[in-house]
């Protein structure tokens, strides 16, 4: 069984990871574009928002600079696709390649401490909540916050040629809708979010690291499918709780699968439990409908 701080600490780095779903969604699901540049711009949040509060700017600012520094990273991938015509996937790996010597140069070292530093989540100590409670609640009000905006946003008329673009880009061009400026705003909205995420992750953990991006994209899709499979993605809402809803669950899972002495797992075996889990997302829906089609054909 976990204990209640395991609990919790899987609670606030699902809702950190919800933050990237979001990102992953709008970039696979809404654009039909494979995007590697989350795995930079993660710790590029990171490492903005870091260097910034030691630097002694106010949090938010620094998480909002986080926000913008993704927002960039996420534009230079999308203007290698749109404006040289490098393919999608190999103008979004160039992007990560390249974030990594940013963010080097961001931090001037490997990494960046926090522990002594004022963060957003500071002044949330003082509300008599227990210790390992505060970041929960402040995740989750975030998450709220930014689900409540894309849901908006998605159906305003400038989200639905966003979404025209990535369905039909041939008649939404008809349409007179500017793809290449959909595909740009698209990519770097979706960073944007990546890169809040990092911001939180970084001030949550008391530290931003060059490696912390590592399989992040892994782990987003992990939340997407699985969220997906759980619950039936047939309208922007539901898509979108699909996200925060899968990545707690993901979190959960290796959490318990950690934790559980009768498995024998490590915490080296991370990366094994993360395929099989997103191996099972992508599998199980299919077994589910083929169960369902079978039974319907019976019942008939």
């Amino acid at each position: 069984m976990l204990s209640e701080i395991a609990f919790y600490g899987a609670l606030e780095t699902g809702l950190i990871y919800g933050l990237v779903a979001f990102g992953i969604y709008i970039s696979f699901r809404v654009l039909d574009f494979p995007d590697l540049t989350v795995d930079g711009s993660f710790p590029l949040g990171a490492a903005v928002s870091a260097v910034l509060i030691i630097h002694g700017w106010n949090p938010w600012i620094a998480t909002g600079a986080a926000v913008l520094a993704g927002m960039a990273a996420g534009s230079v991938t999308a203007l290698l696709n749109v404006k040289l015509k490098i393919l999608n996937l190999l103008a979004s790996i160039l992007t990560m390649i390249a974030l990594y010597s940013v963010n080097l140069r961001v931090m001037g070292r490997p990494n960046v401490a926090l522990l002594s530093e004022q963060t957003v989540l500071t002044p949330w100590y003082d509300l008599g909540l227990a210790y390992h409670q505060v970041p929960v609640v402040l995740f989750l009000i975030v998450v709220l916050v930014a689900l409540f905006l894309l849901w908006r946003f998605m159906k305003s008329e400038t989200g639905l040629a966003m979404r025209a673009t990535g369905a039909n880009p041939r008649m939404a061009r008809a349409q007179g809708i500017a793809t290449g400026g959909m595909i740009v705003l698209g990519v770097a909205l979706s960073n944007g979010l990546v890169g809040l995420a990092g911001a939180l992750f970084a001030q949550s953990q008391g530290a931003a690291d060059v490696t912390m991006g590592v399989g992040v994209i892994v782990i987003g899709l992990a939340s997407l499918i699985g969220g997906e499979a759980l619950i039936t993605p047939n309208t922007v809402i539901r898509a979108l709780l699909a996200c925060v809803v899968g990545a707690i669950i993901y979190r959960l899972a290796i959490a318990f699968a950690l934790n559980a002495d009768v498995l024998g797992l490590q915490a080296q075996d991370l990366n094994l439990i993360t395929a099989v889990l997103v191996t099972l997302a992508i599998v199980l829906p299919g077994v589910r409908n083929s169960v369902v089609s079978k039974f319907t054909r019976k019942k008939a």
